[in-house]
């Protein structure tokens, strides 16, 4: 089995474990393929926590820290206690050992808890992936830094910067569906996880790092900068840097070797600055790099699904043939799209396939009672 077949089955595995969460395990996967860090914000019982965990399970021979902070939280909590031998000699230095800066994943529950006397350590960490011991910087292996919050941070609490260490934000809430929340609820929650190596995670940071952004990406980036700038938000320049390594590893994610602009919608997630921001940025972002393939498919998908359902409605030979006349022409609209976007044929031709398995569908009902 290959990186990325291991990549899909353990997509597939969380997204049956965890309910309504399919964007959060693909932003998980996504922030650790790029090391890039994630905040999920929500209240409590939401399977934020579990969610981390299991990410670091599923990596063998990954270390992983994970832990709790209060307004109380100590800098030995997370990043080691002292050294009684060293302090002996004059020497500060901490140990280390199975805490943060030794870990290559860490999941920080209520992080906004944070207060001052770790907090200039851990923007530290989560910036530069340098840890200060005894006034000597220590390159650590972090990938990333995996947040939540059951609200966001106040303003005037000196939080500005850590919040801004996380390129990835995403709300979580409760289960809405109620056929989805009575399935949670009957399930067991047992089934094993597949698993991947840390050889095999780096092979996969490795092959998103080779996949290529070509210059119409680039040119949709600056255009949504624009348009968020004249809507008064100002990402960073260092935030849109960091979004293309995400964006590189959404197209592996999704077993392409190339970005798409479609692929920029993520940056949803990415680009406001303050929560209010948001509804404005999704709706700018959504806009400007809406692929028009992918919407024409997406059309010719609910056109289809409409002729389905008029055809419920009136199941009779002549709503039979006019849905096929219907079929006909979006088949043929399709085969259009696809000639005039070469290098899109494997999206377009999975919509064809299944517009015209209903077609064919439909005028087998119409020859059976013939037959």
């Amino acid at each position: 089995m290959t990186n990325l077949q291991k990549l899909a089955e353990i997509k597939n595995a969380l997204n049956a474990k965890y309910f309504e969460r399919e964007k959060e395990v693909e932003a998980i996967l996504i922030a650790l393929i790029s090391r890039q860090h994630m905040l999920m914000i929500g209240p409590p019982g939401t399977g934020k926590s579990a969610l981390a965990a299991d990410i670091a399970k599923i990596v063998t021979g990954m270390n992983h820290f994970q832990w709790l902070l209060t307004r109380f939280s100590t800098p030995e909590e997370l990043f080691g206690p002292l050294s009684l031998k060293d302090l002996e000699q004059g020497v500060y230095k901490r140990n280390t050992a199975n805490k943060l800066p030794e870990a290559h994943i860490t999941f920080l529950d209520e992080i906004f808890k944070a207060n001052s006397a770790i907090l200039n350590s851990l923007l530290t960490l989560i910036n530069e992936r340098k840890f200060y011991n005894n006034g000597h910087p220590v390159q650590v292996p972090l990938m990333s830094v995996i947040g939540s919050s059951n609200e966001y941070p106040e303003e005037g609490e000196g939080l500005e910067a850590l919040f801004d260490r996380f390129l990835l934000r995403f709300e979580v809430d409760y289960v809405a569906d109620d056929n989805n929340f009575i399935a949670m609820l009957q399930d067991s929650g047992n089934q094993p996880l597949p698993s991947m190596d840390m050889q095999e995670l780096m092979n996969l940071q490795f092959f998103s790092e080779m996949v290529s952004i070509p210059p119409e990406v680039y040119q949709k980036l600056a255009e949504i900068r624009m348009e968020l700038r004249n809507e008064g938000i100002f990402p960073s320049d260092r935030r849109f840097k960091q979004s293309l390594s995400v964006l590189k590893a959404k197209a592996l994610v999704e077993q392409r070797q190339h970005v798409l602009v479609n692929d920029i919608v993520f940056l949803e997630n990415a680009l406001w600055e303050t929560p209010d921001q948001k509804d404005l940025t999704v709706k700018i972002v959504r806009s400007l790099a809406q692929d028009t393939v992918l919407r024409s498919i997406d059309q010719a998908r609910q056109e289809t699904k409409e002729i389905q359902a008029m055809l419920k409605q009136n199941p009779s030979t002549e709503g039979s043939l006019e849905a096929t006349k219907k079929l006909k022409i979006i088949v043929n609209e399709l085969n259009a799209l696809k000639t005039k976007n070469p290098g899109r044929e494997q999206q377009i031709d999975e919509a064809i396939k299944e517009v015209t398995a209903i077609q064919n569908e439909i005028v087998g009902s119409i020859l059976d009672p013939i037959v």
